[in-house]
């Protein structure tokens, strides 16, 4: 049991709890009930909810939404073409975003699958440096598709410090 201020008035049974709590003008809250004992608190229940939903609103503020966005292609798509919806996905890649590139074969265009999958191997050529695949280039239907997401920076310490010495040389 803990007290509106914060401090600890140790394990009591629950009529007790209630009556304290009654006495003060506040409520028992059970505030952990996985603990054993369970915790519970004297405090007022309305602020404790304000509070509550407070941090929940604090947290979505936070949180980042990843959309995934789309460029198609058709199997005799033209260089132009092809650069200038590359540099597309290069730029939503490097805003955080995902990006799936899809063909799109229409009729005889089926029998020539490995043109959409060169296409799809010189994008995922061009975007390795801002974007790593996903799902692995695969049919759906007259489709076929990839996605990349942006490439995620290692971050911890986990190699040498730039103003660290360079390691000896075993020979």
């Amino acid at each position: 049991m803990i007290g509106e201020e914060g401090e600890q008035l140790g394990v009591m049974d629950v009529r007790d709890a209630v009556r304290a709590a009654r006495e003060k003008g506040l409520d028992l809250v059970e505030v952990a009930p996985n603990a054993d004992p369970p915790v519970c608190r004297i405090i007022d229940f309305g602020k404790f909810q304000y509070e509550a939903k407070k941090k929940a609103n604090e947290a979505k503020k936070k949180q980042v939404t990843i959309t995934v966005k789309e460029v198609k292609f058709r199997p005799g798509t033209d260089d132009h073409d092809y650069e200038y919806r590359m540099k597309h996905a290069r730029e939503w890649l490097q805003d955080g975003d995902k990006v799936k590139a899809t063909i799109w074969f229409r009729g005889r265009e089926m029998t020539h699958r490995e043109l959409g999958a060169r296409i799809l191997e010189k994008l995922e050529q061009d975007l390795q440096d801002v974007g790593e695949v996903e799902a692995r280039p695969r049919m759906e239907g007259n489709q076929m598709f990839i996605i990349f997401g942006p490439k995620r920076h290692k971050s911890g310490g986990g190699g040498p410090r730039p103003d660290a010495p360079p390691p000896p040389v075993n020979q």
